[in-house]
């Protein structure tokens, strides 16, 4: 996030007049809970990554009201000055949680949630859901292309068609922390340590009076990280011919034996498989091969089907943008207020759609792994007060199909959403970017294949414990 740029009014018109509303009627400093979680996966996976953490913590620690937006806002002529005089000494004072960047999560389980007075818990909406449903859209986006790729580099290359400064920068971020190997984004490397590459545009060559020149210069300027493009004029006649006799007139009288080229158009699968050829037969065997050109999961995924050739890949816009699916629906939803004598009355928001039906109360979440496996079987919502003994048995059910039920026996629970502010004091050290990554590809591993599936994949239950279950239905019975 752009610290020079205060994002305290970067929020909706109604987080201020409910802001104003809640002081005038005395409800301003009453303890309110609210969730964060979404409901469907994007592209129908089987899961997405937590993402965008680091920008919440930043935004948090940071969030004030300068004279200026006073000022502002009592040009709108519609809040009282007792507002405005709240507002000029406006911190966070209460709490969050949330499950640690990287993290796979699943539909309808919270993956943060504050307690704050109202003023406060209502005011942080729109950047905590910003910031949350950005990064972890591209987190999914970006892990599923990686998987796709099946071991082989992927490097982000979307800046120029991202949503904007932050969409390109954050975006990296998000990327990186899914699994690709680096950026085309230099900012995001000074920000955040995702490696940044690139090589050389079309203008490059064209720059030259021919093709061949072109590459031999760059070659002799950079011989230890020479990848050059090949599709200016044509691959296999131009492009390929003229790298190779660059490679072998510059960089192998050096003994330098590592280049590539890359290959931004045409018919991957035959153009990588006759360059592949061109380039063994011309002894040049650790010459790799680098693909781009509007690529995502399912193209990568089909031209390796194919026998594409290719070492490693480049994706730019249906990364960045994540074009398939664009919108990840992260919501922001009351679940519990507080009285006078700190009991915790459950909240529930009802729907005639029932996907729409929110979990009350203040909750906390297990992820239940198998011993013997170390894959992940299940997620179970608790209230807050429970704890899940894993040295016993424990029987969990479908939320919706109750008669659905197992009963695991030889499992580690592990909760989720762990502290971040405490009081308005941060207590959480985001680690560096580097360990985020590392730990998203250790905890996508404790999931089961069938739940990683492109295409229809497993279920993964997300379940209720019995109190929460039977709170919720109380509710139901209730307001029904």
């Amino acid at each position: 996030m752009n610290r020079e740029q205060n994002y305290t009014l970067l929020c909706d018109f109604y987080e201020l007049t409910m802001g104003n509303g809640y002081l005038l009627s005395g409800m301003g400093d009453r303890v309110s809970y609210f969730d964060v979680f979404f409901r469907t996966v994007p592209d129908g996976g089987g899961f997405a990554i937590a993402a965008g953490l680091a920008q919440v913590i930043d935004y948090i620690e940071h969030l004030h009201f300068d004279e200026e937006d006073i000022a502002f806002l009592r040009s709108k002529g519609v809040f009282s000055e007792e507002f405005l005089d709240y507002l000029r000494t406006f911190h966070f004072t209460g709490d969050i949680y949330a499950v640690p960047e990287g993290t796979p999560i699943f539909p309808r389980e919270p993956i943060l949630t504050v307690r704050a007075p109202a003023i406060e818990a209502q005011f942080v909406e729109t950047f905590l859901l910003l910031s949350l449903n950005h990064q972890s859209l591209i987190a999914t986006k970006a892990n599923r292309i990686v998987r796709a790729a099946q071991g082989r580099a992927v490097s982000e290359f979307g800046s120029r068609r991202a949503q904007g400064a932050d969409g390109a920068v954050e975006g990296a971020r998000a990327a990186y922390i899914a699994g690709c190997a680096g950026s085309a984004c230099t900012l995001s490397d000074q920000r955040y340590g995702v490696p940044a590459g690139g090589t050389m545009a079309h203008s490059w060559v064209q720059m030259f009076d021919d093709e061949y020149t072109a590459f031999r210069t760059y070659c002799e300027i950079y011989p230890h990280s020479a990848t050059l493009l090949v599709d200016t004029y044509n691959v296999l006649s131009s492009g390929v011919p003229n790298a190779i006799r660059a490679f072998k007139e510059v960089l192998l009288p050096q003994g330098i034996t590592q280049c590539a080229i890359r290959i931004d158009s045409g018919d991957i699968t035959y153009l990588s498989k006759k360059a592949r050829r061109m380039l063994d037969d011309a002894g040049l065997t650790d010459c790799k091969i680098v693909a781009s050109n509007s690529l995502d999961e399912t193209i990568i995924r089909d031209i390796l089907l194919q026998g594409a050739r290719v070492d490693s890949f480049g994706v730019g816009e249906r990364l960045i943008t994540s074009k398939s699916d664009p919108v990840f629906g992260g919501v922001y939803k009351l679940s519990a207020v507080e009285d006078r004598d700190g009991n915790i009355i459950p909240k529930i928001k009802i729907s005639e759609n029932a996907a729409k039906i929110t979990n009350p109360h203040f909750k906390k979440v297990y992820r239940l792994f198998d011993r013997e496996t170390g894959k992940a079987e299940a997620d179970l919502i608790c209230v807050h007060d429970e704890t899940v003994d894993d040295t016993k048995p424990l029987t969990i059910f479908d939320p919706d199909y109750t008669w659905k039920k197992k009963t695991l026996h030889n499992f580690t629970a592990k909760e989720l959403l762990v502290p971040i502010f405490q009081g308005g004091r941060r207590v959480y050290d985001c680690p560096p970017v580097e360990e985020i990554r590392a730990y998203c590809a250790e905890q996508v591993e404790r999931l089961w294949d069938e739940v990683k599936r492109f295409e229809n994949p497993h279920n993964y239950y997300v379940d209720l414990s019995q109190k929460l279950w039977d709170i919720k239905h109380d509710l139901l019975q209730q307001k029904g």
